[in-house]
């Protein structure tokens, strides 16, 4: 039998239904309709039993990274990322302590790798009960850290994309320490998904030594990736460098005191704020960020759309709404940072 997502598929349909109800407890039942479809046309459409395993364990894997996470919802993370080989003796690691310490003094919660070096160092400076870590299985150098080892909020995963997710979806903003190719990947990762506009705006710092890592690597990112027209100008927008812990959670909080969250509804871009804009403010805006809309579409103050209902705690915020140019992602973290001085 064909089976399709539309209720078209008779008895199977019926049989679904009955065995939700059956379980009791299903939220959204039109979702896990759709993934009981999904898993049994997965099972009809191939007899390749790694590719049925790597959709199970994907599957099991982030339904595990929803419940470990999901009683935090409210709290804002930080996820840290930065090389497993990090020693203690190191001014890294002390500096990537004292960083996650202050976070959490802030209300802050931790995400780390779960490993050592500054995935620990993070662990650390949070504590256990701020902390959550993203372990990875591998063959060497990354059994979970002293601070996490028997901690509720350890996950590991074997697949390294999924964990890749939970250190992006769930956070509010990201820092990254120096470290090897796996760090360069997270941080390339997380700069791509700003650019394109496929995670929310978030601050991303890169906290640097004082031998300048990140500024040289920057230095060549300027002089060839820029140079050569493969990113704009504009990119520099989406990630702050500096040396100072403090300065980099300075860098985060700012990003959030007036900006509250953002969503489309209908091709336009809806913005939540903390506090309403005065309208020589929005003016100020639509003259120092042209490109950011489209058509030169009017930055609106307005109210929630009847779309957001979704989000009923969030219906009081005030918004503003405008036809954004979807190629400006790097121009939206500028604009972002701009209205959070009003």
């Amino acid at each position: 039998m064909q089976l399709r997502f539309n209720r078209t598929n008779g008895e199977i349909d019926q049989m679904i239904d009955q065995l939700m109800e059956k379980a009791g407890g299903v939220h959204h039942p039109d979702l896990a309709r759709e993934m009981i479809i999904s898993a049994l046309k997965a099972g009809q459409d191939t007899d390749y039993l790694a590719d049925l395993k790597l959709l199970s364990n994907t599957m099991k894997e982030m339904r595990y990274t929803t419940k470990i996470f999901a009683p935090y919802r409210q709290k804002k993370k930080v996820t840290i990322f930065g090389s497993a080989r990090t020693r203690p003796e190191e001014p890294m690691y002390r500096k990537c302590i004292d960083f996650a310490a202050l976070l959490a003094e802030r209300g802050y919660m931790i995400i780390t790798g779960g490993g050592g070096g500054i995935m620990q160092a993070g662990n650390e400076g949070a504590g256990s009960e701020s902390s959550f870590a993203a372990n990875i299985r591998l063959p060497f150098e990354q059994s979970a850290n002293p601070v996490m080892l028997k901690n509720p909020r350890l996950i590991t995963y074997k697949y390294f994309f999924n964990r890749k997710v939970a250190f992006v979806k769930e956070a509010d903003a990201i820092a990254v320490f120096p470290g090897g190719f796996g760090t360069l990947d997270e941080a390339m990762e997380v700069f791509t998904l700003i650019q394109t506009g496929k995670t929310s705006p978030k601050p991303l710092v890169l906290v640097d030594d004082e031998e300048g890592y990140w500024e040289q690597f920057f230095r060549f990112i300027k002089e060839r990736l820029l140079v050569m027209g493969f990113i704009s100008a504009e990119d520099f927008s989406i990630f702050t460098i500096t040396k100072s812990y403090e300065e980099a959670v300075q860098v985060i909080e700012e990003f959030y005191t007036n900006y509250h969250s953002m969503r489309f509804v209908n091709g336009e871009l809806i913005l939540r704020l903390t506090k309403i804009l005065a309208p020589d403010q929005i003016e100020m805006l639509e003259n120092e960020f042209p490109e950011l809309r489209l058509d030169n579409s009017r930055i609106e103050l307005i109210s929630a759309r009847p779309e957001e209902a979704d989000e009923p705690d969030l219906l009081d915020l005030p918004r503003i709404a405008f036809h954004f140019h979807h190629q400006h992602y790097g121009l939206l973290m500028a604009f972002i940072r701009r209205l959070n001085t009003f």
